[in-house]
């Protein structure tokens, strides 16, 4: 079971790394697999003989025969299993001529819908296609926005609507080290996205479908408006609704933080933990029961009876939950121990964890590839090595503390391979938060969910208000978490053996090479440009623009993308990820192009997350963030001014060899009427070699008629960042003339309301022999720029996976 299990997961893995499905010529060997029943029958025998005769080399061979055999079937099962359910899903998709059009359905709204800035967000099962000749798959993700002509929709879960829609094919971002919203979607059975049109024919037509997911997901959303109606504007009834409900979209991204940095985050939902706990509480309280009566206990012995209840209890909770990795990966666990004393059998802990893991990867193989499966299951192996057949027992105190040492240890290289983060107070944080939050917090939030009295949660929220003034003491600490580089793969699997080597029992000699093997994942860092040599990367932010540059000792970052929403920006989604997952820890400068938030949106997020040397912008002098710019050094308020600086052609300067100029705005251009007007971006020229990029902003013909004017000689360029997006307003004939460059990039996002970047100049480009790269189609555009040359890499087609979404134009 354990070695089927690991192997058929490892077949799942490997096929989540494939850039196309595979088609299914081999998958008749899986069909060798009743074969294995006589040899496995062999070794069996060749076990039940003495020991000195199964030791001889014909029982050795048919040991490794077996076990050889086992982990080949085993792995092909899993790969081949992956990629039909891939198959099966990828099959279903919105047709392309109809993204972007009014379509007419009726369906139900199938989860608890979440809160946005101007409105909700929820999965949506469509029952009924209203518009003629259309195909729409059965589950979508929609978003609902609210205007000032009309009335926000309040839609509720389980309810059955008609709706007017516009559609698209889930599309993300692609960027080194982003999140990949086209895998979550595909996870989710989710085959398009899309919005509610306002002007559409939207109305309720059910308050209650039919169907025990809808119910469940109606109990839920009562549940969270009972804890708002209660507990209103207190700050904690977010995590008090996570803890109950598994709603996380609740909690603040501020207290996210905290308890992400101290190393609890796995506490702020309904964890395995959580849910081990109930079952455990109801293991206990059925069998004390069970036993008092005689009848009960003839009938069905009380073992039995509680191991039946504590199933059920953690299965409840887990649905409560939504049912993630964390959840499922305990229900089976639970349902496995279960089984065994329903089978009068012994299961051993590696056969109870192997049961889990096959029951999450066969309905779900993707589960292979979200953090919450390594961390879930990592933790619970871990408790596992530390803790079983160990020879004699210790003091509770020092087991507790044993597990915390293993959690730091043991899923450091997790941590920094997931997140490139590690939290050095979590063993601290972990022994006072788990059991506050699992045996006072949690027991008294679900009975305020149940109980129709308001003292349980006034209660859960005054213990969690004292667990997070323990926790935000913590994060103020200067050194709370370690932040690096993204460690090379080989070196997070040296690091995992160094770790359970370090965990070996007591006793057991020179435990501490483990510490060697550790040393790779913190030593091994990205390689530097050479001198002479610039590294870029013009991200996918979406519509928007962020490029970074880097040369041999210095970084700098050219505008910082869009705003997506009040709490979630370019900066802290995509840009601090990629930029310390590539050992950019801080920035010598950021250049804020002009004043458009898709420009700027994410600048106020970077600056709190990473120092910054100075800022050089077009931005008036007032602006919130000049005004609330944290710089680095910054001892002083002249010190202050001096790194707040603005962007003006005659402005150069040398980093490593690598020459960067700045041809725009012209000096005193900075205080003109219109602040929003985009011909005042700055435009940077960086150069080495015979190679230079230019990094144009929003400029239009004006200031592209000033440019060829002022710089015709200095325009000529290898990369051009197309100005505005590649729209009508700018790339005027000239301007391209006078750049003629090789490659000609567009940042715009894909199926943007704004047509960018149009047909023309488009076709104004390929005309002058320029390759187009496009930041939808392409994602983010990598380029190496040196003595070697000029390397660009398109990361979309580089880092494909079958999943990966191919616009059409």
């Amino acid at each position: 079971m354990v070695v089927f299990a690991i192997f058929f997961a490892l077949g799942v893995w490997l096929l989540q790394q494939q850039a196309t499905l595979p088609d299914f010529a081999w998958a008749w060997l899986l069909l060798a697999f009743p074969l294995l029943y006589p040899l496995s029958r062999r070794r069996e025998r060749a076990r039940e003989r003495d020991v000195e005769k199964a030791r001889n080399y014909r029982h050795l061979i048919i040991h490794s025969i077996y076990f050889l055999l086992l982990a080949a079937l085993a792995c092909g099962a899993g790969f081949h299993h992956a990629a039909w359910q891939a198959g099966e899903r990828l099959a279903v998709s919105l047709p392309d001529k109809w993204q972007g059009r009014d379509i007419e359905v009726v369906g139900v709204v199938a989860e608890l819908p979440r809160r946005h800035e101007r409105g909700l967000r929820f999965n949506f099962d469509v029952e009924q296609t209203l518009t003629p000749q259309v195909f729409v798959p059965q589950r979508i993700y929609l978003s609902t926005y609210s205007d000032e002509k009309t009335e926000p929709l309040e839609l509720k879960a389980g309810e059955r609507w008609r709706l007017t829609l516009r559609l698209r094919q889930p599309h993300g971002t692609a960027n080194p080290h982003g999140f990949d919203f086209e895998l979550w979607a595909l996870e989710r059975s989710l085959r398009a996205t899309g919005y509610v049109h306002n002007k559409g024919d939207n109305r309720r037509i059910d308050m209650l479908a039919d169907g025990l997911g809808y119910r469940i997901e109606t109990w839920r959303e009562a549940v969270r408006d009972k804890f708002d109606a209660t507990l209103g504007a207190a700050p904690y009834a977010g995590v008090l609704s996570a803890l109950a409900i598994g709603d996380q979209n609740s909690i603040p991204p501020s207290q996210w933080q905290v308890f992400t940095r101290t190393g609890v985050n796995h506490l702020m939902s309904i964890s395995g933990l959580h849910i081990t706990m109930l079952a455990s509480l109801a293991f206990a309280l059925v069998y004390w029961l069970w036993r008092r009566s005689a009848r009960l206990t003839l009938f069905l012995p009380a073992r039995k009876a509680a191991a039946l209840a504590a199933l059920l209890a953690a299965f409840s909770y887990a649905l409560l939950s939504g049912f993630a990795v964390p959840a499922q990966r305990t229900v089976y666990m639970v349902g496995a121990v279960a089984a065994a004393l329903w089978l009068n059998r012994n299961f051993s802990p590696g056969q109870i964890l192997a049961i889990a893991l096959l029951g999450v990867l066969v309905p779900d193989p993707w589960a292979v590839v979200s953090a919450g499966f390594w961390l879930s299951f990592g933790a619970v192996a871990l408790i596992l090595y530390v803790t079983a057949h160990r020879i004699g027992r210790s003091h509770w105190l020092m087991e507790y503390a044993t597990v915390q040492w293993a959690m730091l240890v043991g899923l450091t290289p997790l941590l920094l391979g997931l997140f490139q983060q590690a939290s050095l107070v979590s063993p601290v944080a972990n022994a006072i938060a788990i059991p506050l939050v699992s045996l006072v917090v949690v027991p008294l939030a679900l009975l305020g969910a149940v109980l129709p009295v308001e003292a349980p949660l006034w209660l859960a929220h005054l213990a969690m208000d004292g667990a997070m003034r323990f926790l935000e003491w913590l994060n103020a600490l200067p050194q709370a978490v370690w932040t690096q580089h993204a460690p090379p793969a080989w070196s997070i699997a040296a690091a995992m053996l160094g770790a359970l080597w370090m965990l070996l029992p007591r006793g057991f000699p020179a435990r501490w090479l483990g510490i060697l093997l550790l040393l790779p994942m913190f030593l091994n860092k990205p390689e530097l440009p050479a001198q002479g040599a610039l590294r870029l990367i013009v991200f996918d932010v979406g519509q928007g623009l962020a490029v970074a540059a880097q040369t041999r000792n210095h970084a700098l970052l050219y505008d910082a993308g869009p705003d997506f929403s009040g709490e979630a920006d370019s900066g802290n989604r995509i840009l601090i990820p990629t930029l310390r997952a590539l050992g950019i820890a801080g920035l010598d400068g950021l250049i804020l192009s002009h004043d458009d938030s898709d420009h700027t949106g994410g600048a106020a997020s970077l600056m709190q997350a990473m120092p910054v040397g100075w800022v050089s912008s077009s931005l008036p002098a007032a602006h919130p963030l000049l005004q609330s710019a944290t710089l680095f050094p910054s001892s002083s308020p002249a010190r202050v001014r001096e790194e707040l600086r603005r962007c003006h052609d005659g402005t150069n300067w040398n980093w490593d060899g690598v020459q960067f100029e700045m041809l725009h705005p012209a000096s005193g251009d900075n205080n003109a009427k219109k602040p929003h007007d985009n011909d005042r971006s700055c435009v940077l020229r960086i150069g080495t070699g015979k190679h230079s990029v230019l990094l144009a902003g929003d400029i239009e013909k004006d200031s592209e008629t000033r440019l060829i004017r002022e710089h015709a000689d200095r325009l000529f360029t290898s990369l051009l960042v197309v100005p505005h997006h590649g729209s009508r307003s700018s790339s005027s004939y000239d301007f391209v003339a006078a750049t003629l460059p090789d490659y000609a990039v567009f940042t715009a996002g894909y199926r943007n309301r704004f047509g960018h970047p149009k047909e023309e100049v488009l076709q104004r480009y390929a005309d002058s022999g320029a390759e187009l790269l496009r930041s939808d189609e392409d994602g983010a555009i990598l380029v190496e720029m040196g003595a070697q040359g000029l390397e660009v890499e398109r990361y979309r087609k580089a880092h494909r996976r079958y999943w990966t979404h191919t616009p059409h134009p």
